[in-house]
């Protein structure tokens, strides 16, 4: 299991940390280790998605920042192994996009999952713009982002995104209990998820749609001013 903590922050993500995770991916995820990788985040959130208070400032690099989310998503659909997300509170942004690369989402009745990019700036990343469509229907996704909407559990199982809807305690272990299902002797897992997944040429051609989409908004301006907003608010 790889735990985000940073529960102060409500495990927003770092560039350390996710780089740890795309390197933690490729680690277990080629099964010589373990039957499947659970990811989870520590205290009363997923994760916040991106620290933005490392790209304050008037020129962000924010291309490079988006090729660190877009690198977990591509350690996991590159696993032998199944990749699923406990989603234990809120998933913010970028946390809530890579989790829809994995496998499996479940949550407790307290998860959530938030676009807020477009009120700030800021676009997608993680080939959501591939998996949201995919997963809820391309008119359904589209009013997601567009509305910076905010889904709780009970939601997003309704339209597709989380699979199931568990008891706190009961949450990780529901996790593991999948994957055991999914990976029982002599199965064909493994060769199941490459043929399930969506192919990584398609998955890389949405990631550089996003990469041109960020840099548009980077080099008008639009970005930087969110981030700003956002950070002011945070009283940061």
């Amino acid at each position: 299991m790889i735990v985000m903590s940073r529960p102060a922050k409500l495990n927003a993500l770092t560039r350390d940390m996710r780089q740890d995770l795309a390197g933690l991916l490729r680690h277990y995820g080629d099964g010589s280790q373990v039957r499947g990788v659970v990811i989870t985040g520590e205290g009363r959130a997923f994760s916040a998605g991106m620290d933005l208070s490392e790209v304050a400032g008037p020129d962000p690099d924010l291309l490079s920042e988006m090729n660190l989310f877009n690198d977990i998503t591509r350690a996991a659909l590159t696993t032998e192994v199944p990749v699923v997300a406990a989603i234990n509170g809120v998933a913010v942004g970028g946390a809530g996009e890579m989790a829809l690369s994995f496998d499996a989402r479940i949550a407790t009745a307290q998860g959530a999952i938030s676009w807020p990019e477009t009120s700030v700036g800021l676009t997608v990343s993680n080939a959501a713009s591939l998996f949201l469509p995919r997963l809820a229907g391309a008119s359904r996704a589209l009013h997601l982002i567009l509305n910076s909407a905010r889904l709780n559990a009970s939601q997003a199982l309704d339209i597709g995104l989380l699979d199931d809807i568990a008891e706190p305690d009961d949450l990780v272990p529901a996790a593991i209990q999948l994957i055991h299902w999914w990976t029982q002797p002599d199965s064909s897992t493994a060769a199941h998820l490459r043929l399930m997944r969506p192919p990584l040429r398609a998955v890389e051609a949405a990631m550089a749609r996003e990469v041109a989409a960020v840099r548009q908004v980077q080099e008008s301006g639009i970005a930087q001013a969110g981030i700003a907003t956002v950070l002011a608010g945070q009283g940061k």
